[in-house]
């Protein structure tokens, strides 16, 4: 499978401190790859430094099968942070002056317009554009040039569902007619399930994970609720009764990983020692559920 994006323990130091740590990262091409991790976590400065926006403490960056960022021209398009838009010109007048900054082909702006779904802006300045459509500007402005990779940092952030709608439809997009390869981060995670095929989980400058969407489903764990009139004492019945050494407590409810297939047989041992069981029920992690616990983790 043909390589789009291969990091090899690339490290950011900022005096030092790793704000990113050994990060060895593959993207292949067709893959739209989900960036997480908590504010701080290292997402937007390892996305620089693969862009050449900041440079490499140490590790090696290769794209296309082994090429530096020097060597690949415009195969890749970026939006970092919010959109440098020209806010007093038409959308058709943000993707001319671009095009003349990067030396692309202008015959190809009506089109690119139309793939945002911007095509029918007129004479309306990007000042009057939602943030929604800034979003979809920004994107387009990174076509320019024909990328076959596109690295976007927070596209949906702060949107509206219209405007998350939007973006997740033009990413969807161009995946699969242009056949684009994404990286992408986001806080909004479930939003961020709807469009992903591999995850990347970040935390504190390491990648503590890459792991396929059919992987990860299979990775949120199954779980068993609990819910009763003394949750400190049925938690120390069951863990010395059935031999489970991890049960949490939740808010006012006890939280099983393993023998969820024994729930009839707790319930009645809970009973039977006089414990009142009002809910029992077993339940699936989401996605965020997944990502705290993965996060809280490297914590213990």
């Amino acid at each position: 499978m043909e390589t789009v994006l291969k990091t090899n323990k690339l490290t950011k130091l900022y005096g030092r401190r790793k704000v990113v740590d050994g990060v060895s990262m593959t993207i292949n091409k067709g893959d739209i790859y989900g960036f997480i991790g908590k504010n701080g976590a290292g997402k937007t400065t390892f996305m620089r430094t693969v862009l050449s926006l900041t440079s490499i403490s140490s590790g090696e960056v290769e794209l296309f099968g082994g090429k530096r960022i020097e060597e690949v021209g415009n195969k890749i398009g970026s939006l970092i942070e919010a959109p440098g838009l020209y806010k007093n010109a038409t959308a058709y007048e943000n993707l001319k002056r671009f095009s003349i900054l990067y030396g692309a082909d202008e015959s190809k702006i009506n089109d690119i317009l139309k793939f945002v779904n911007l095509d029918k802006t007129g004479k309306k300045k990007a000042r009057d554009f939602s943030l929604g459509m800034r979003q979809r500007l920004g994107i387009a402005i990174a076509l320019l040039g024909d990328p076959d990779f596109l690295v976007l940092d927070e596209p949906i952030n702060g949107l509206d569902p219209a405007g998350i709608k939007e973006i997740r439809d033009v990413i969807l997009k161009l995946n699969k007619e242009l056949g684009i390869t994404f990286l992408i981060s986001s806080h909004l995670l479930d939003e961020l399930a709807k469009v992903v095929t591999k995850y990347g989980i970040i935390n504190n400058g390491v990648l503590l994970e890459e792991v396929s969407a059919k992987e990860l489903i299979n990775n949120c764990k199954n779980k068993l609720i609990i819910k009763t009139d003394d949750n400190e004492k049925a938690k120390e019945l069951i863990k010395s009764e059935f031999d489970i050494k991890k049960i949490d407590s939740i808010k006012d409810k006890l939280v099983l990983y393993s023998n969820l297939e024994s729930s009839a047989l707790i319930n009645k041992y809970l009973v039977k020692k006089g414990i009142l069981v009002s809910e029992i029920y077993t339940e699936v992690d989401s996605l965020e559920e997944y990502f705290i616990r993965k996060i809280g983790d490297t914590n213990e």
